[in-house]
């Protein structure tokens, strides 16, 4: 038998907002990237093949793009949560993950990222 969990993955959602502790991070917007993986029971969009009936990825990359756009984080750790409990707010989603990046973060490194999950 088949299983009816569909995976969607939202990949490299580059977005800007102000994000940091630092005076140059409170006063200015940077890059983060976004990237999440959402587990959901798509037993009903199978079966019906119509968009009402399935996990609609555009508007909660609406609602998350809304999210970071317009508000102001401190930490990583909050703006993932936030983003996480969007998700999650779906009663057909199994669990979830999201991971943001913050390039150049660190000076040596590439970018410092968070990553947090949640499952029903």
């Amino acid at each position: 038998m088949m299983s009816s969990v569909a995976t969607i993955n939202i990949k490299n959602l580059r977005l800007r907002t102000f994000i940091g502790i630092k005076d140059e991070e409170i006063n200015n917007q940077q890059d983060v990237l976004i990237n999440a993986t959402i587990r959901y029971d798509a037993k009903k969009a199978i079966a019906e093949n119509c968009i009402e009936s399935a996990l609609n990825y555009r508007t909660i990359t609406k609602q998350i793009i809304k999210l970071v756009e317009d508000n102001r984080f401190a930490l990583l750790e909050r703006m993932t949560h936030e983003i996480l409990s969007i998700i999650m707010s779906y009663e057909d989603v199994v669990d979830a993950s999201v991971e943001i990046d913050k390039p150049y973060a660190l000076r040596y490194a590439d970018s410092v990222s968070v990553t947090l999950s949640a499952s029903r």
